[in-house]
């Protein structure tokens, strides 16, 4: 059995947040540079229910996480 591959916009939807490209290009604008201290489950812009599927993703090292990890790495760079 081959493993899910979840897009950013599959992401966004588990989340339960706008998903389109230009939705998800705000939201990584809006909320970028999070502290590098803080693990994105932790991030306070998530709501606690997002915050526990992130948590449970890695938790149970779900396919989930490649994208949560991509995602926490744009929230960590610096807008251009």
């Amino acid at each position: 059995m081959e493993p899910a591959h979840h897009t950013m916009n599959d992401l966004f939807d588990q989340l339960g947040l706008p998903s389109s490209d230009k939705e998800i290009d705000l939201f990584i604008a809006k909320h970028q540079r999070i502290p590098h201290q803080t693990k994105i489950q932790h991030a306070d812009f998530f709501s606690d229910s997002q915050q526990a599927f992130i948590q449970q993703a890695y938790h149970e090292d779900a396919d989930w996480v490649v994208v949560i990890e991509h995602l926490d790495a744009l929230l960590r760079e610096k807008p251009s």
